[in-house]
């Protein structure tokens, strides 16, 4: 080799920095844009949830909302479990699908 890189620079200094579309998924603009948002999860804590029917229960009626792409529950029966939901939708709207189930976010 003659000294030089793949891209044909003489060193690291000298890379050429393109931040054009050039096929690279970390230069794209959606990119950037999930890297500073992260992927649109939303973090709430539910109060009175015991058992895996209720898990079902906010689960179904929160992905029942426009926007929603998937809602999960980590169950701490006895204390407060976790709900995330991926997606869209809006707190108020997430709110009212948990009362609707019959359960109520831990107030912050």
């Amino acid at each position: 080799m003659n000294g030089t890189d793949m891209c044909g620079t003489e060193s690291r200094k000298e890379l050429p920095l393109d931040t054009s579309a050039s096929g690279c998924s970390c230069r794209s603009p959606a990119a950037a844009d999930e890297s500073r948002f992260g992927t649109g999860d939303a973090e709430y804590s539910l109060e009175g949830l015991n058992c895996g029917h209720c898990v079902e229960s906010v689960q179904k009626a929160v992905t029942a909302l426009d926007g929603v792409r998937a809602a999960s529950v980590a169950l701490n029966p006895g204390g407060l479990s976790r709900l995330v939901v991926s997606g869209s939708a809006a707190d108020a709207a997430v709110r009212d699908a948990v009362v609707s189930a019959g359960y109520s976010l831990a107030t912050r």
